[in-house]
């Protein structure tokens, strides 16, 4: 059976620092809060419970940092496919965050690849991942290290 692909494959030496990839906006209902915390086991009552939210200040359901950050996801954006065949793992992962988001936002997430440091089979990919609200707020700014194969053909 042939392979069943929409995107073409690019090996670590194919990808350029300063290429963007963007995630489709989402709009944060409270399902996906639900979700999340089941997904989770996350069960502080700030995350969950609008009424203990607004006792304390708070607008709406305050998301989870990891909820916002899993916006960020490769896989979400085009470049997952492009890299799929030349993946070999994902490295590392840090954020820092910077707004907070509330049920009823809408977040833009967006990958920039900021670096790209070969080495003898393999290469670290350095993307920078970013989510901006609807008020075009940067919440989330962080970086994502991926390892990918070099070609292999020759």
């Amino acid at each position: 059976m042939p392979a069943r692909r929409t995107v073409p494959q690019r090996a670590f030496e194919d990808f350029t620092i300063g290429e963007k990839y963007y995630a489709p906006s989402r709009t944060h209902t409270e399902s996906l809060f639900y979700a999340f915390q089941l997904a989770s086991g996350d069960n502080a009552p700030i995350h969950y419970d609008i009424e203990y939210c607004r006792d304390k200040g708070y607008p709406n359901l305050l998301a989870h940092g990891l909820q916002t950050l899993i916006q960020t996801c490769p896989g979400a954006t085009g470049l997952a496919q492009q890299m799929e065949d030349a993946m070999v793992g994902f490295l590392e992962q840090s954020s820092k965050f910077l707004k907070p988001v509330f049920a009823g936002d809408t977040l833009y997430p967006e990958l920039e690849i900021t670096a790209l440091t070969p080495q003898r089979t393999t290469g670290v990919m350095t993307l920078v991942n970013r989510v901006y609200n609807q008020r075009d707020e940067l919440c989330l700014e962080g970086e994502m290290k991926f390892l990918l194969r070099l070609r292999t053909d020759g």
